[in-house]
């Protein structure tokens, strides 16, 4: 696994936590991660992690809208 350090300013008011948090929410919305690996990144379970992801307006259903359409039409 890779290690990142990255200094943040002490007037931004962010712990490691939220920090971890919105990479892998980010990281889990570009599809560079599944939610378990997201879930892992951060320490905390897969439902803990899809519950938070409203927080970081992140949608729990990463689904690209080519396949939604192929879907419907599908059905």
């Amino acid at each position: 696994m890779k290690q990142l350090v990255i200094n943040i300013p002490d007037f931004v008011n962010l712990d490691e936590k939220e920090v971890a948090m919105t990479l892998a929410s980010k990281l889990y919305e570009e599809g560079k991660l599944s939610l378990g690996q997201a879930a892992e990144l951060v320490g905390i379970s897969k439902r803990a992690f899809a519950e938070m992801l409203g927080k970081y307006n992140v949608s729990l259903f990463n689904y690209p809208p080519s396949d939604l359409s192929r879907d419907v039409k599908n059905a």
